[in-house]
């Protein structure tokens, strides 16, 4: 049980990057009164964690009613995984885990940016909603194991709420080159993460002995 619960912790720290989406949290309110911030914070991990833990819990019905079968997912949701990871490792913005310039800067014209871009994409973007399904599909049968990974869920959202109220803090002592380092190291993860679970996706397929 164990296994399945640091697999889900780190699949979710990866994809969800609560450091990484600190820092962009605190250039996006750079000059924005504390209190602000804060309700922004709040409001922003609340949403995406409605959002992902909605995923989690319906995504594998929705899947059947489209009729798209979970070996199919499992080798799409790795690929798109693996994309993200390779944006990561070299530090670019793809929207799969970070906004993009153009998302940027119409956030930096908004008054309330914790539903846009701070609660989707930055936390709960579509890497993050992969993994959730993913997750909760690989631990299928087993209820236990299911409530491990809502867990390991809620567990980084907090720890993703904790980053954010301290974001100013994060941004100084991290700086633009600690974050990218931190970057690259976590997109090599999700590299490997996302391999597995297309791995995965041809065994369940049968094209894999």
């Amino acid at each position: 049980m164990w296994e399945i619960g640091v697999f889900a912790l780190a699949t979710f720290f990866v994809t969800i990057g609560p450091i990484d989406v600190a820092v962009i949290f605190a250039v996006l309110t750079s000059g924005m009164e504390p209190d602000r911030r804060r309700s922004m914070a709040w409001r922003g991990t609340m949403v995406a964690s409605g959002i992902l833990l909605l995923f989690a819990v319906a995504g594998e019905t929705v899947l059947s009613l489209l009729g798209i079968s979970i070996a199919a997912f499992y080798t799409a949701g790795g690929i798109l995984l693996l994309l993200i990871g390779i944006d990561m490792v070299f530090a670019r913005s793809s929207g799969g885990v970070s906004v993009t310039e153009a998302e940027s800067r119409e956030a930096r014209n908004r008054a309330d940016i914790s539903i846009f871009p701070v609660a989707t994409p930055l936390l709960a973007g579509p890497g993050a909603m992969s993994a959730s399904v993913l997750m909760m599909s690989r631990s299928a049968g087993d209820l236990l194991a299911q409530v491990v990974v809502i867990f390991a869920l809620l567990a980084i959202m907090a720890l993703t709420l904790i980053c954010l109220l301290t974001a100013s803090r994060i941004q100084h002592y991290m700086g633009v080159t600690g974050a990218h380092v931190l970057t690259r190291v976590l997109g090599v993860l999700l590299c490997a993460l996302a391999l597995q679970f297309v791995f995965d996706g041809l065994e369940k397929s049968g094209l894999m002995g």
